[in-house]
């Protein structure tokens, strides 16, 4: 069987989280999907697999019952399974920065067709905000690296490390996009000028970028059993 994989995200203000996610495992507990969606009153964030006919129910659910919009999704396809469980989660937030910061007002988003022209000028820092066991097996040339073990310590690298008076253009990057919401939003508040991040992440690079015109160095870690994808499995 060939899986289907789904990586989203979406904020959006949620009444009732618990509600929702009882609603969705009940639509898909007897699915072939297998993955896990976290549900927040901030929004929801998930990477899914399944069966193409699995995958494409709950993004059309979504679509219903938060608005999904169905060409943010990063979509691959794995022989092997991805994930073993179904879980739909309730959490105080969709991805952890413990920071007041309002992910509705992040930076400027970058299409993967204008990100090497962005990160090639020299008044620009260029910011991964991934963890140092995700850098390790690659990042894009030139990259600052925080070397943090957590996403929740970005802030504290940021306030010590990073001067909005010499960092006046910063262009972060990360995964699939969803840590460059909150991250953007937070610089801005701490006064940094022109913050730009890559929309659709890593993954939206390296499936329109072609190869050849490239910036990226190595592998992409990624939260699934696969560990890691090269630019090689998107072309």
């Amino acid at each position: 069987m060939t899986y289907t994989i789904a990586a989203f995200y979406r904020f959006l203000s949620i009444a009732e989280p618990k509600a929702l996610a009882a609603e969705l495992r009940s639509l898909f507990q007897d699915s072939d999907l297998r993955g896990t969606l976290l549900i927040a009153e901030e929004g929801i964030n998930g990477t899914m697999a399944g069966s193409a006919e699995a995958i494409d129910r709950l993004l059309v659910t979504l679509a219903e019952k938060v608005g999904l919009d169905r060409t943010e999704v990063k979509v691959t396809t794995s022989e092997t399974e991805p994930f073993r469980k179904l879980r739909f989660a309730v959490k105080r937030e969709i991805i952890t920065f413990r920071q007041a910061v309002d992910p509705n007002q992040p930076g400027t988003y970058v299409q993967p067709d204008d990100w090497n022209e962005l990160i090639a000028q020299q008044d620009v820092l260029v910011l991964d905000t991934r963890n140092s066991y995700e850098t390790e097996v690659g990042t894009f040339e030139g990259a600052v690296l925080p070397q943090t073990a957590s996403f929740s310590e970005f802030a504290a690298y940021v306030r010590q490390n990073l001067d909005p008076a010499k960092h006046r253009k910063v262009a972060m990057f990360c995964t699939g996009g969803i840590r460059c919401e909150k991250a953007s939003a937070f610089m801005l508040q701490e006064g940094f000028e022109e913050v730009y991040h890559l929309r659709g992440g890593i993954l939206r690079y390296l499936e329109q970028v072609p190869t050849q015109e490239s910036k990226w160095q190595g592998q992409c870690y990624i939260f699934d059993k696969r560990m890691v994808v090269s630019p090689e499995d998107f072309q």
